[in-house]
């Protein structure tokens, strides 16, 4: 089930448990340009909550919350530039959190195939559609062709996590992914501050 909230917030009272899928849809990939429109969110249990965001006021408080609630862990694919966005549109800090492209960048070594569609296709064995990839999230009602497509970026994360999670655990990295998850707040700050494109940690 895909529950559609048009330019709103999450319901009171509204649980994710232990762990929450992440992903948002923007009008581009430039942090400071591109506003952010929708935030989609799953508990694992086959239902998906898309959240199409009042861009007038971003005034969502239990949206908030749930991204910076200490005891909920947030799920992202590539969740720099999710965090990133939502630091800079929602004034938050994202954590705690786990990225599966850099879980998978850890354990699935023999590849370098690391897109979500790859990888969900591979653990999980779902073809997962990008058709809707690069429309206009920004449009005032969503298509239902944007919501399914919203939806499929978060229902699978937890079965992905739970693949990844056992490779890492075998290859030895465990502790190594959990050092860069708990950077990856850090990494997605210096994204808005201006260091996207420089590596702080290189020589030159």
């Amino acid at each position: 089930m895909t529950n559609y909230l048009h330019k709103g917030d999450l319901p009171d009272g509204l649980s994710f448990g232990a762990s929450v899928a992440v992903d948002s849809e923007t009008m581009g990939l430039r942090i400071g340009r591109d506003p952010l429109c929708v935030v989609q969110l799953s508990a694992g249990d086959g239902d998906a909550h898309l959240v199409q965001l009042d861009r007038a006021t971003y005034d969502c408080p239990n949206l908030k919350a749930l991204l910076t609630d200490p005891g909920v862990l947030k799920l992202f694919h590539f969740g720099r530039f999710d965090i990133a966005m939502f630091a800079v549109h929602l004034g938050v800090t994202t954590g705690p959190v786990y990225c599966t492209k850099i879980a998978s960048k850890l354990a699935r070594t023999y590849t370098d195939r690391h897109g979500l569609k790859d990888v969900t296709k591979e653990l999980v064995g779902v073809d997962i559609s990008k058709a809707q990839q690069s429309s206009d999230w920004g449009a005032a009602v969503l298509t239902p062709e944007q919501q399914a497509y919203a939806a499929s970026d978060v229902l699978n994360l937890h079965a992905i996590k739970k693949r990844l999670d056992m490779m890492l655990e075998r290859e030895g990295r465990t502790s190594l992914a959990q050092a860069c998850f708990d950077f990856l707040p850090a990494r997605s700050l210096l994204d808005v501050a201006g260091w996207e494109d420089i590596d702080i940690f290189a020589h030159s």
